[in-house]
């Protein structure tokens, strides 16, 4: 985790531009830049690129990595 402010947010994703949305946000709130943030994420600034531009198509455990840096819990559920 790149910070040490935990801030509870739950999100449905509904899309990758949601997602996109969101990982921008949590970056810039955090203070890092797209470069540092793939260097700790053991990711391409390409990737983190694609990422924050909504590419639906991305490779998801780079994806989970950079979510994993960012602090940010994954969690699935199933239908009520």
């Amino acid at each position: 985790m790149i910070t040490d402010k935990e801030e509870n947010m739950n999100l449905e994703l509904k899309n990758a531009a949601q997602l996109a949305e969101f990982v921008i946000r949590e970056r810039k709130r955090q203070h890092v830049s797209q470069t540092r943030l793939s260097q700790l994420s053991n990711v391409g600034v390409r990737f983190v690129r694609d990422l924050e531009d909504g590419k639906p198509s991305l490779h998801l455990e780079k994806t989970l990595n950079v979510l994993e840096t960012l602090g940010v819990k994954v969690e699935l559920s199933t239908p009520d």
